[in-house]
């Protein structure tokens, strides 16, 4: 059994703002004996104008805040930043820190939102590597936002042994997006039989650009919600059975039965 929290936070402009937030969050899950914590896609800073000058390296102040932060709680960390990509654009990168601190995988966004009139790869590079990294117990395959429209992604990373996925998000309003994010974690945990921890921001009253939801959840292989923090600023703890999985994968083998493209 792990203890994960989903949490479910703002994202402003100020990275130092977003650490102080992050670490608040850090400690509200310690408290509720989370093992891991989950921080939604862009937790560095707000997407849009001025994240290239906001990027840092991945050992830059931002996440080693978080890796402190990590440390002092023992508590391990998923969450996106932004990184230079060295072409004048970033990668959309999730890194994963484990209870001491370490940096133990970051995932470069493979997908690019340039779908509902965004342009994401005007400021974004391309990531070309799946990742599964094991924290907290788990092994964790990474999807982050956009990337959960690709099945094949996560079909991909439950090859490459993952018992569980995190998708980290700042899901945009607009015509049917809520929906289409509730449907598609839903439908990524049914198809593989997975856990599936879905965090997204928490919406930010003042700004204008539409980002962030909420709607985080933690939802079990048979795609059942256990979870739903709705919209608001909300850190929850809940819990991964591996003996959840092991039963619905002896009902439904479904993994078992594929024909098509099989590892």
């Amino acid at each position: 059994m792990t203890r994960v929290a989903l949490c479910q936070i703002p994202v402003v402009r100020e990275p130092k703002t977003n650490l102080e937030t992050a670490r608040d969050a850090l400690a509200r899950a310690a408290e509720q004996g989370a093992e891991l914590a989950v921080f939604p896609e862009a937790t560095l800073t707000r997407f849009g104008g001025g994240v290239t000058e906001t990027a840092e390296p991945l050992d830059g102040p931002f996440v080693s805040g978080l890796a402190d932060a990590a440390r002092e709680h023992g508590i391990a960390v998923i969450a996106g930043v932004f990184e230079p990509s060295g072409d004048g654009r970033v990668f959309n990168t999730a890194v994963a820190l484990d209870a001491g601190g370490r940096l133990a995988a970051a995932y470069r966004k493979i997908h690019l939102f340039d779908s509902f009139g965004a342009r994401e790869s005007e400021l974004v590079a391309p990531g070309d590597v799946p990742a599964v990294v094991e924290l907290a117990g788990l092994r964790i395959g990474l999807i982050t936002c956009y990337d959960v429209r690709f099945p094949e992604l996560a079909r991909a990373l439950v090859d490459r042994g993952a018992d569980a996925f995190a998708v980290i998000a700042a899901w945009g309003g607009g015509p049917m997006k809520e929906e289409h994010w509730v449907t598609l974690i839903r439908a990524r945990a049914i198809e593989n039989t997975t856990w599936t921890i879905a965090v997204g921001q928490a919406p930010t009253p003042s700004a204008k650009d539409g980002f962030g939801v909420g709607r985080s959840m933690l939802v079990d292989p048979m795609g059942v919600v256990r979870h739903d923090l709705g919209p608001g600023h909300a850190v929850q703890v809940g819990e991964i059975d591996p003996a959840v999985t092991a039963s619905t994968r002896a009902t439904l083998p479904c993994l078992d039965h594929r024909k098509l493209n099989k590892s």
